[in-house]
Parts: C-alpha cells; structure tokens; sequence
C-alpha cells in the first residue's frame, strides 16, 4: 500500500468535493484535492454508494463542531489526532491560544504528509506537533515524549478510525484514551451500528473495502453503554441528517432510536468520567 493508506486517499477526496460545492459547502479544505492523491477520488468512484461522500462531510463538520464547542466551553488546550490520515484541522480552523495539535500516524504518513503540504505553501494555524507511532503498538510514550501533557484535560479525536479495529482492539484503544486524560478531558469519535455491516445495501462497499485490505470490522447499536464501559460519558450522540449534524444534506430519512435493526452511523462527544 502507498505510504498514504487508502482510507486516507479516499476522504480526502470526499473532503475535497465538499469543499468545491458551490454555496452550500459545510467546510472548505483548500488542501484536499492535493493529499487525496494518488487513488483517492478513483477509490472514492468505487466506494462511493449509500450516501459516502455526504457521510463524510457532515462527519467533518460535526468534528470541526466538536473541536469549537470543546476548546470554548472548557480547559482543553490539548488536542490529539489518533490516525490523523490527512487531516487539515491544523490548518484551517482559528484555534484558541496557547492550543497544540499533536497529529499521530505511521511515519511513512505524516513525512508524505509533511512534503505535500510543504509544496503547497500551507501554514500551520496552530502549534502543531507530529508523532510517528505505530498504532498498533504502545503508541503513548512517543506522544508523551513529542510533548503531551497526561496531567492536562486533552481532546482526543478519533474520526473514521473504529471501523476498521476489532471490538477488542476498540475497546484497548478507548481504555488507552482513558488511561491519559485528565478530569475535563473529551473524545469525538465516529461509529456505525452492527445492522449496517450486515445490512444488504451495505454489501458492495463493504467488499470493496475487504478486496483493498481495509475492512470494517466493528460496529456497536448502543454507543452510549458501550463508551461508558471504558469510562466514556456520551454527552452528545447524533446521526446524520439530525440538527446539528447535516440537517437537509443527508439523503435519507433519519430513523426513529428505538427502530431496532436500522443500518446507522454514530456522531459523539463524549466526556471522560473515569475508569
């Protein structure tokens, strides 16, 4: 696979579509269409049913949400990116002073990351801090060694990442979050319901996904008594086309909570509240 994965390549394709819309964008990313190389926008082709690219605009738009509600409301001057990918927050939101953006991914990743940018011109809005780690080893002593602060309440942002981690492998990583941050300290973080990854109009996507490598692996229907388990208190849950959260952009009709079996996506803040 190419130093920029796949998953990466293909949301910031999506990125880039949105923010080409004329009027009604909900964000604009003038860097996407550049880091969505080299595959992204014939992945995104592939991938692209069942409502992807609008999926993953109002997926940015609730995390950029997220971020401004979090550092205005609270302490948090420590945001982390866990598989940053090719994210471009760093760059194109206003941050609070005295904020420091750590961005964790594999280092192949944050070095192509880092030239293209570089070409691009693009500066950073804020301290930004890069950390090559494995994520799938022990990850926080090099962000720890980068310069992050445990003792300081942290905004950890987890987007498009559970998908593709078994329920173990969640639930390591939601407890690992939990295991650095102090009292006041958040995380936003996407997931999808069971139903979805069995659903049959799901199906075509889903092997494309497996055919490159990149499966989607977990999903959980109740996300509130699953992020309570590691010590995570939901205190905002939407699902797309709710207020807040892509209101008239989403192509299909939100169903009611307590329809069991709905194929549906998880948009969350949620509050540390202790192991």
């Amino acid at each position: 696979m190419e130093a920029v994965s796949y998953t990466a390549q293909w949301t910031a394709a999506a990125r880039a579509l949105e923010s080409e819309r004329t009027g009604d964008a909900m964000f604009e990313d003038p860097f996407a269409r550049a880091l969505a190389a080299p595959r992204g926008f014939e992945l995104l082709d592939k991938y692209g049913g069942g409502g992807l690219v609008p999926f993953i605009a109002i997926r940015t738009r609730y995390f950029d949400d997220s971020v401004e509600t979090v550092l205005r409301d609270g302490d948090v001057r420590q945001v982390v990116l866990v598989a940053a990918g090719m994210d471009t927050r760093a760059f194109r939101l206003t941050w609070p002073a005295g904020t420091t953006v750590y961005e964790i991914d594999h280092e192949a990743l944050v070095e192509e990351k880092r030239a293209r940018l570089a070409r691009l011109g693009a500066e950073a809005a804020v301290e930004r801090v890069e950390v090559k780690a494995d994520l799938a080893q022990d990850w926080l002593p090099a962000l720890k060694r980068a310069g992050f602060d445990p003792a300081r309440p942290t905004l950890w942002i987890a987007e498009g990442l559970m998908f593709f981690l078994t329920e173990e492998q969640v639930v390591h990583l939601l407890r690992t979050l939990g295991s650095a941050s102090a009292p006041g300290s958040w995380l936003a973080v996407d997931f999808v319901s069971k139903a979805l990854l069995r659903s049959p109009f799901s199906q075509s996507f889903l092997k494309g996904l497996k055919e490159d490598g990149t499966p989607w692996l977990f999903g959980t229907d109740e996300p509130e008594d699953f992020l309570a388990a590691s010590g995570w208190k939901v205190r905002d849950l939407r699902e797309p086309g709710d207020p807040g959260a892509g209101e008239g952009r989403w192509p299909y009709e939100v169903q009611p909570r307590d329809r069991r079996g709905v194929a549906r996506s998880w948009l969350v803040r949620a509050e540390y509240a202790g192991s």
